[in-house]
């Protein structure tokens, strides 16, 4: 049991970790990836801890902010066991951000979705400073 969970770990990190030439699109646009290693970039609108639920998942909603339809969004999905790498309250830290994620898109309720195991998975969004802007 300890070899397949080594393996899954394994296999996990390849989707990701070999994404460099990973396609970058907004969360409106990643329905079109699903089956796909893709960098997804957006805000996310919505950031929660299922602390009750089973597997303890955090869900983020990554929105683009041009399109905030939430019915055009990306799950992103934290689950318990990979919870505190990416600090002691994620849902917090990550609320409003402008960011994006990096792995394997997936179909799951009608809409795309990603798993994120590793805090390597996510970049964030600096916006240009005003000296950068004039």
């Amino acid at each position: 049991m300890h070899t397949v969970k080594v393996a899954i770990a394994t296999t996990a990190i390849g989707l990701w970790a070999s994404s460099a030439g990973a396609v970058t699109v907004t969360p409106a646009d990643a329905m079109g990836q699903v089956g796909h290693t893709a960098r997804v970039c957006g805000t996310v609108a919505s950031a929660v801890y299922e602390a009750k639920a089973p597997a303890h998942p955090t869900f983020l909603t990554l929105i683009s902010p041009d399109q905030p339809n939430v019915n055009r969004a990306l799950t992103a999905v934290i689950y318990g066991t990979d919870r505190a790498k990416f600090g002691s309250t994620p849902e917090a830290a990550l609320q409003g951000k402008r960011l994006c994620v990096t792995g394997f898109v997936s179909f799951f309720r009608q809409r795309p979705e990603m798993i994120l195991s590793d805090p390597m998975q996510v970049s964030y969004i600096v916006p240009p400073s005003v000296a950068q802007l004039r």
